[in-house]
């Protein structure tokens, strides 16, 4: 078959999810995927809240889920760790490949169609009929469709051959999967400050012998994201006394920050890192992207109801993902970039104030890994730090 309801470029977790809506909505779907395997390459880190498990339907007990996490202990530059504590599951360690290749899977019991090894090498758009130009193992065809969803990642050809544009700005990331002596499994180790310039490291525990170790670094601070990771692993006394030796396994990516202006023109909408829908305080995208996915797949199957496939229509797609996630992402960047611009000192006291009993129960009974904003308004009030008041004044003036 030559001609398709709906084209899908990117055979990730969003675009399966949207190729899936696509197809149950009623649209002839077609997957197309650069790489030969679903899964391959990882670029993440596999730390999946409940909400995005549950947003992407798929059940705690599937074999793709490897651990399941309550809290954090937050590891300052100086001064004592935060323990975090959500006295439940908070969140999921997945097999990033099973976890594709699991929801690759649901798309295509809906009777979609997926072509791997198939890069799109240009698109011819008009109002109601795109052509996708595509090399399926070497060879090159054309193949017609009314509409394409670009899910090709953080650097996405589609939105820029659209005239969209792509995410201006993005973190580099590296994690390694390496022998690691978990003080507890039930947490994961975040570090912040100037040892992670712009972000922060993490450790997510596998087991009680395995952790994934990873960061993203701001590229503006001039230092390499290897070069921090290495760091890290070798410098960090933390890290370094837990630390067995060796890589298992070494994934990169790229962290987006901040969605695009506009995410939809005459037959295309653009989804999860080619849209920059991830959040900023954390790096996930999962979840959003899920959200945005669902949406997309939706629109993408009444616009070939309706024989109309042009941007009038398809801006509804804008209009809804933005209505259910746009104020939180909008809140998570200017979080992002108000503690990105602490200095050592600041962050340190900023901890410190949190670790006492009034404000850890707070972080209990609020905290949300995919609606930090909830949080940061009830953390913002003067009386739970009467000694930070001071940059408590100016994390409201910049986050609200």
């Amino acid at each position: 078959m030559t001609e398709y309801d709906v084209i899908v470029v990117g055979g990730g977790p969003i675009g399966s999810v949207a190729a899936r809506y696509a197809a149950i909505n009623g649209a002839k779907t077609l997957i197309l995927e650069d790489h030969a395997f679903i899964g391959t390459p990882v670029g993440c880190t596999g730390l999946l809240s409940t909400r995005a498990l549950s947003e992407c339907e798929v059940e705690p007990a599937d074999s793709c889920v490897l651990n399941s996490v309550r809290g954090a202990f937050v590891h300052p530059m100086h001064g004592d760790c935060l323990p975090i504590d959500g006295k439940k599951t908070k969140a999921y360690v997945v097999s990033r490949k099973i976890f594709d290749r699991k929801l690759a899977a649901m798309a295509l019991e809906e009777d979609i169609d997926l072509w791997l090894k198939s890069r799109v090498t240009g698109i011819e758009r008009s109002q109601n009929e795109q052509k996708v130009s595509v090399v399926k193992n070497g060879e090159k065809q054309v193949v017609k469709t009314k509409v394409i969803i670009g899910a090709d990642g953080v650097r996405s050809q589609v939105a820029k051959w659209s005239g969209l544009g792509n995410v201006r700005e993005v973190l580099p990331g590296i994690q390694a999967e390496v022998p690691y002596s978990s003080d507890d499994t039930d947490f994961v180790e975040l570090f912040v400050g100037s040892q992670v310039p712009g972000f922060f490291g993490w450790t997510v525990p596998v087991n009680e012998s395995i952790s994934r170790v990873g960061m993203a670094v701001d590229p503006n601070y001039g230092i390499s994201a290897q070069r921090v990771l290495e760091n890290l692993l070798t410098k960090n006394k933390h890290i370094d006394s837990r630390y067995g030796g060796g890589k298992l396994d070494l994934v990169m990516g790229g962290i987006p920050l901040g969605p695009l202006d506009k995410t939809y023109a005459d037959g295309v909408m653009i989804v999860g890192d080619a849209a920059g829908q991830v959040k900023p305080t954390s790096g996930g995208g999962i979840y959003t992207g899920a959200v945005c996915a669902k949406i997309a797949g939706e629109i993408a199957a009444r616009a070939v109801e309706q024989e109309n496939s042009s941007a009038s229509l398809l801006s509804e797609y804008d209009h809804q993902w933005r209505a259910k996630l746009g104020k939180e992402l909008a809140m998570g960047m200017r979080i992002h970039r108000f503690v990105a611009g602490l200095a050592d000192k600041e962050l340190d006291e900023l901890i410190n104030s949190m670790n006492n009993p009034a404000i850890l129960n707070t972080i209990t009974r609020y905290g949300d890994m995919d609606h930090p904003s909830i949080l940061i308004k009830k953390l913002l009030h003067p009386s739970k730090s009467i000694h930070m008041l001071k940059i408590f004044r100016a994390f409201a003036k910049a986050v609200l």
